[in-house]
């Protein structure tokens, strides 16, 4: 038997072998236990996490794509804590937001992950939490899959990255987004901040293990704080984050004018499209934008 064979078939990290379109039909597992990740926020563990980032994370990422980052005027005079929300499509989301943010925000940032994909294994529960500084967090609801919720680490002074969608997109285009993230804001009453991210699912879709070859151009436009209205409720700002994030993905790809469009004009019932419409949609090559000074404490990191 061929050593490559084995690699093949060998359950890694001891994931199952059970494809993701089969999940629905998957037999109820053990939830995940609770993880402790409190010594990644230790002080040691920020140094070390910083110079992970900006010395390897960083640099990695910038020479496997080619971003573009707008929108850093939003966090001057802005005070943490914050929930950072994003679309999602591509494990570059995470490391295209972090090393996108100012070092001084950076350092107070950690990314909230399934705790059923990268808490699997003790080595990835690790790696992830040091390099990413990532929260485990149950998306099946059954247990606390961490010793610190949300709200602590809010109150505690931590900026969050959470990804309302709960899961990557199969095609690129933005989901519905869960409440959850709105009523953590609300019971912590922090602003929202909306990430719009452009190019990532081209650049490494599911499936993949490494961005496809040729630095595909991404963007990442970081949009104006949200903050809670009176008598405003979960749905309604969970409505409001998701026409925040679906017009930095617009303004990308078009104009500012034409992005907030579809949020004045109502749009037109129309037949869902076919998946492939939709994956061809969203790998549209993204345009840079020329003649544009670069956002300030871009250079500096």
């Amino acid at each position: 038997m061929r050593l490559r064979d084995v690699a093949r078939g060998w359950r890694w990290g001891g994931r199952p072998l059970v494809p993701a379109s089969a999940e629905a039909h998957r037999p109820p597992t053990q939830p995940p236990g609770e993880w402790a990740t409190e010594w990644a926020r230790t002080p040691l563990a920020v140094s070390a996490r910083a110079a992970i980032q900006a010395v390897g994370l960083k640099p990695l990422v910038w020479s496997e794509v080619s971003p573009q980052v707008r929108g850093h005027d939003n966090l001057i005079g802005l005070e943490g804590p914050v929930i950072f929300v994003a679309n999602h499509s591509s494990h570059l989301d995470a490391p295209l937001i972090l090393c996108s943010l100012p070092s001084s925000w950076r350092r107070k940032t950690l990314v909230t992950a399934a705790a059923d994909y990268f808490f699997d294994a003790w080595w990835r529960a690790t790696g992830t939490a040091l390099a990413f500084g990532t929260v485990p967090l149950d998306r099946r609801g059954t247990t606390a899959a961490s010793s610190s919720t949300p709200r602590e680490l809010l109150d505690g002074g931590w900026n969050l990255v959470i990804f309302a969608e709960g899961t990557r997109s199969q095609d690129g285009q933005l989901g519905s987004f869960k409440s959850g993230t709105a009523r953590l804001a609300m019971s912590a009453g922090v602003p929202i901040v909306p990430i719009g991210l452009r190019g990532a699912f081209t650049a490494m879709p599911r499936g993949r293990g490494w961005p496809v070859a040729g630095r595909q151009k991404v963007s990442v436009r970081f949009g104006a704080p949200i903050r809670l209205r009176p008598d405003e409720n979960a749905k309604q700002l969970t409505d409001r984050m998701r026409v925040a994030v679906t017009q930095l993905c617009a303004e990308e790809s078009s104009s500012w004018w034409e992005s907030i469009k579809p949020a004045v004009e109502p749009a037109k019932e129309a037949a869902e499209p076919a998946h492939w419409r939709r994956v061809w949609a969203s790998t549209t090559p993204v345009r840079h934008q020329s003649g544009m000074p670069a956002d300030p404490w871009t250079r500096k990191d």
